[in-house]
């Protein structure tokens, strides 16, 4: 039940214009350089438009294509392919076009578009478009069904009033996710200077000398399971490349084995996992650092675990630019592999000094650990405007 003084309507009551535009004869190839931008489906992302790598199409095509002409605060809705349901708003007041893939809904006076904005982002929204995806109907959406969507709407001052307070929110997420991209460059710079001696902490004069991986650790391949192996509880959990997400460990799609089951070594506290097999290449090398929950398992047979005393080091090593040029030397011709051979082959300079290699591998850490404090931070805000979301586009809580 929403509230006594808000509306429930279909979309198209509340709409001048539902509608899309085409792809120009030619596709890409008859794109500019510059002139009139005409948005597609990857422009529009969750709530906002990003135009870093939009296309151009020249006055004479734009003039073709008058009827998918833009208009400033044009709600932008994509109706195809796997990003369908992402929404933003067209807030300038240029000139810009739409492919057949983005719908241009344009609003009546008494629909405020960014309000429709958080409305079709919201559960209840994306809840329709799915709706609409089950069954065969995997296409897209159409303009009728559009049409159909059924709103909550408050009157016009709480839409303005709702739009601010969810747009408040977007700026701090916005705010908090350039501050993690900065973090991370500078830490990228950092690793740069500090694990090639270009930059040397302050008390530290000792030489550095150059070693191959195998000179300060050693590679165990992974466990060779069978299917009748698999356990769906009170098991040995074994970690593989999904477990593995941007250099962190990631307890998803987990598959765990007979706790019985002959396993050449059980991880341990500092062991660095290591995918060395996979169908996407871009997963070759990927590593994270094994602590608490993902001590005492088993890895699976196209993972390795680098095992050494400076495990906080290496697995810092093992984020440069100079170990992913070395991945991506030794990539299999055939197969997207590294051998363990070839990976304890790999060459770095680190120092000789150990004090200093433990204080190079705590200053990087802690950078580390800046990152993830953004992030857990960047995460709350995420949850806390959805929970808000639901509450203020239901009538549930009242501005």
């Amino acid at each position: 039940m929403v509230p006594k003084e808000w509306e429930t309507s279909k979309l198209g009551n509340y709409a001048i214009k539902i509608g899309s535009g085409i792809t120009p004869k030619g596709g890409s190839s008859s794109y500019k350089l510059a002139g009139i931008p005409l948005i597609r489906s990857q422009n529009v992302h969750w709530g906002k438009l990003d135009l870093s790598d939009v296309a151009f199409i020249d006055d004479k095509q734009h003039l073709k294509m008058a009827g998918s002409s833009l208009q400033q605060n044009d709600a932008l809705l994509n109706i195809t392919g796997a990003s369908i349901g992402r929404v933003a708003i067209f807030e300038s007041n240029n000139e810009a076009n739409v492919n057949q893939h983005v719908c241009i809904i344009r609003t009546k006076n008494s629909l405020f578009p960014v309000y429709l904005k958080y409305f079709l982002l919201s559960h209840n929204g994306q809840k329709q478009i799915e709706r609409f995806q089950a069954g065969g109907n995997r296409q897209g959406l159409n303009f009728e069904q559009i049409k159909s969507f059924k709103l909550n709407i408050p009157p016009l001052p709480e839409q303005r009033k709702i739009a601010k307070i969810l747009s408040t929110w977007d700026k701090a997420i916005s705010t908090t996710e350039r501050l993690i991209d900065n973090s991370k460059q500078q830490k990228k710079a950092l690793m740069q200077q500090l694990l090639t001696g270009k930059k040397r902490l302050s008390g530290f004069s000792e030489l550095w000398t150059e070693i191959h991986l195998n000179d300060i650790g050693k590679c165990i391949t992974g466990l060779t399971y069978s299917p009748s192996d698999v356990v769906e509880k009170d098991g040995m959990l074994v970690l593989r490349s999904s477990n593995v997400q941007n250099g962190k460990l990631a307890f998803v799609d987990n598959v765990y084995v007979k706790s019985g089951l002959t396993v050449k070594s059980k991880t341990q506290d500092g062991d660095i996992l290591v995918c060395v097999r996979n169908g996407s290449k871009n997963l070759i090398g990927k590593s994270a650092l094994l602590r608490g929950r993902a001590v005492n398992q088993a890895h699976g047979a196209f993972m390795t675990i680098f095992r050494s005393k400076y495990s906080d080091y290496v697995f810092q090593l093992f984020q440069s630019g100079d170990y992913y040029k070395q991945v991506n030397k030794n990539l299999g011709a055939t197969i997207n592999s590294i051998n363990t051979s070839d990976l304890h082959k790999f060459k770095f300079i680190m120092p000789t000094d150990e004090a200093e290699i433990s204080a190079i591998a705590s200053c990087l850490s802690d950078a580390d650990r800046e990152i993830k404090l953004l992030e857990q931070q960047l995460f709350d805000l995420k949850q806390e405007k959805k929970a808000l979301m639901q509450q203020l586009l239901t009538g549930k809580r009242r501005v």
